[in-house]
């Protein structure tokens, strides 16, 4: 039972489908607190099925327990992209009519390890026994739900592999196909041209108009279809100590040097405290007086902070350094002596044998015969210290082989203690072969780091309580201001930067570069938010961050200033290539490129496969006009990658006839085995879906 029980816990994985991976293992926890607002409402529906609030909701706490890290909105992100997959997939299974008989379900359950490699399902020789599985749950009824939860999962994982095999069987290459590919990289055409590029004309001598890029868009509506989304441009004030506040600090460092006389209640008179230079006790002053507790270890120079590593290094023993500043803190530092090889840089060939911790070796042996070999390379090496790192490569049984079995430097008691005592108690150079659980290691150490023991008083830099309430004033005083007033102008005045707007989702956590701020998005999209709403949000780390709604897109086709970037240059391109085509008339290639003002460029030996122009560039629509003219015809522009062309052939020479086109439907069979990930996007690109969860709080 206690095994069973421990799948039980484990059971908070979710279905995954990614590209045409097989579907993961599912065992779900039927009782969990949700984190979302109870509703009666669904969360959304898949091609008018809908989804209930409430079993969302349990699948969602779910993956919030199953120790992830993640948070509430990436949860349930994760969930719905679940829910929408399985959704549209299971349709696909029912349209099929997909069946799953029971031993192909045992064969399911079985690749879970949890079951199939479970103690209490096993037989006297190791094997599976469905009796034993049976008989378990037929004794069992409590764990019947489970059972049947848990079939219910491996169908869905077993209908998935039938599709996936019958999408993949469905792409396969004809051998026309085979046979066109064949010709294409075989075939060749000879020709000269002009070429009006569009590099000839400056992108600012085109002008795209608004209407110009709403009419592309509609054209192309799908492509451009958004969700509703909402522009959030804010400004930033930070909560960070002034200069007053680091000045306090370094005095504050700076008063601890020396010893401090105080008043003790409990006697009535005054104690002198001493200071950071002659305190007997550094531990208990150290953590008395440092954000940072005592750390008594040896630290090497590479591990000091860098800007202050020679320094801090050369320190003389009771000398002391800074104030000086390491990542948020001013620290002073006091040196308490070096010690020789405080780290070691080692490399080993390892030699393991039948029963050791080790599971990948090269070759089966036994333990007197891994000794043999062991005291064979150590007498290779020995007689030829160079040997080392090629033997690493064919001898060891380790990781680090690939290394040449270097381990890098590491620190007294990183490694198993004969590996250990070996590498610090000899010298910089010394060979050496030591057993350990792991096997027979051949050492060689190969660097020895010197160390400084630093007593350090580390205080955090950051903004005073005074400070901090300036700060929250000033924010608190735009906010207000830039309620009434323009949002930009009030910045402006008060000496604030405006950071760029940016785009949110309704589901989207992320704030731009400040990061997850799942309230502010939230705002964003409350009914009661109106454009031009301003609003204070505290932001740990940040500070103040003042946001204002400047722009509600609702569903629909992408706002413009969104689908300039990437329509505005097909349209410049469209409009360049109207305007070449205009001016390359002519009865002739001089008189085209006259009028071009280029000159007129051979083509040699070029293939409908790779249909470089060189200089140019891959235009495939310009040689295979070639490859259709005619001998010595011209042909009418055409609007290739680059620019507009003019062709005119001079000769094509087609493939030689091949009778085994074989290797060439082979090749493209194998290019073809990718587009079954294709299918999920599809689906989706053509379902009906509805997500309504903004609506509930998360």
């Amino acid at each position: 039972m206690a095994v069973l029980e421990k799948i039980r816990q484990r059971s908070a994985l979710l279905i995954g489908v990614i590209a045409v991976a097989l579907f993961a293992f599912i065992i779900q926890d039927l009782i969990g607190n949700g984190t979302l607002s109870q509703s009666s409402k669904d969360v959304g529906s898949i091609n008018d099925k809908d989804i209930s609030f409430e079993d969302f909701r349990v699948k969602v706490t779910n993956v919030e327990k199953s120790g992830q890290g993640i948070t509430s909105t990436e949860a349930a992100n994760r969930v719905w992209d679940q829910e929408v997959s399985v959704a549209l997939l299971t349709s696909e299974f029912d349209k099929l009519g997909l069946q799953v008989g029971e031993k192909h379900l045992l064969e399911v359950l079985k690749a879970d390890q949890n079951i199939g490699g479970n103690p209490m399902f096993l037989n006297a020789a190791g094997m599976f026994d469905v009796n034993k599985f049976k008989e378990f749950f037929k004794s069992n009824p409590e764990q019947a739900q489970f059972l049947k939860d848990r079939e219910a999962d491996a169908e869905l994982n077993a209908k998935f592999q039938m599709y996936n095999t019958l999408v993949k069987a469905g792409l396969y290459t004809t051998v026309a196909e085979g046979k066109m590919q064949y010709e294409m990289e075989a075939g060749k055409a000879n020709f000269s041209y002009v070429a009006g590029l569009f590099s000839s004309i400056k992108d600012s001598d085109v002008k795209i108009s608004d209407a110009d890029i709403t009419s592309y868009m509609k054209t192309n509506e799908k492509k451009f279809k958004a969700d509703e989304s909402r522009e959030v441009e804010y400004v930033a004030i930070e909560d960070k100590p002034s200069t007053e506040d680091v000045s306090d600090i370094k005095t504050k460092l700076n008063s601890l040097l020396s010893g401090s006389v105080v008043y003790n209640q409990a006697t009535g008179k005054n104690d002198t405290l001493a200071g950071f230079r002659t305190t007997k006790n550094m531990s208990e002053f150290v953590n008395s007086n440092s954000d940072v507790p005592y750390d008594s270890t040896y630290i090497a120079k590479n591990s000091l902070p860098a800007v202050d590593a020679d320094k801090l290094f050369n320190l003389a023993p009771g000398e002391i350094y800074g104030p000086y500043v390491f990542g948020n803190y001013m620290c002073i530092s006091k040196s308490l002596g070096k010690k020789s090889g405080v780290n070691v840089k080692a490399s080993h060939i390892l030699i393991s044998y039948e029963g050791t911790q080790v599971p990948n070796q090269k070759e089966k042996r036994s333990k007197e015969e891994a000794k043999a070999k062991a005291e064979e390379v150590l007498a290779q090496v020995k007689a030829n210290p160079d040997s080392f790192l090629m033997l690493a490569f064919t001898a060891s049984d380790d990781s680090s082989a690939q290394q040449g079995g270097d381990l890098g430097y590491f620190g007294p008691n990183q490694m198993v203690k004969p590996f250990n005592d070996f590498v610090f108690n000899n010298s910089i150079g010394s060979i050496g072969l030591v057993e350990t659980p792991f096997g027979f290691h051949i050492i060689k150490v190969t660097d020895k780091q010197d160390g400084i023991r630093l007593a350090t008083v580390a205080q955090k830099v950051q903004a005073s309580e005074s400070t901090s309430d300036r700060i929250f004033t000033q924010a608190t005083k735009f906010e207000m201001a830039a309620a009434d007033k323009d949002f930009n102008a009030t910045a402006k005045e008060m000496k604030l930067t405006v950071a760029a707007p940016v785009t949110l989702k309704p589901m989207d956590e992320r704030f731009g570069p400040i990061g997850n701020q799942r309230t502010l998005v939230r705002w964003a999209f409350d009914k009661e938010t109106s454009t031009g709403d301003v609003k204070r949000f505290e932001v740990a780390n940040v500070g103040h961050v003042i946001a204002k709604l400047k722009k509600v897109n609702k569903e629909g086709l992408m706002p413009v200033d969104q689908a300039r970037p990437f329509v505005e240059p097909i349209l410049i391109k469209e409009k360049k290539a109207e305007m070449l085509k205009a001016k390359m008339k002519g009865t002739s290639m001089d008189a085209v490129a006259k009028a071009a003002g280029t000159t007129v460029l051979q083509a040699t030996d070029v293939t409908l496969a790779n249909p470089m122009l060189t200089g140019v560039g891959f235009e495939p629509k310009v040689v295979g006009t070639a490859f259709a003219l005619a001998a010595n015809k011209m042909s009418a522009p055409i609007e290739g990658t680059t620019g507009v062309y003019v062709v005119q052939t001079k000769s094509v020479l087609k493939a030689p006839a091949l009778k085994d086109h074989a290797s060439y439907v082979a090749s493209l069979n194998s290019q073809n085995a990718s587009q079954a990930g294709r299918v999920l996007p599809a689906l989706k690109d053509n379902a009906k879906i509805k997500d309504n969860r903004s609506q509930f709080n998360y």
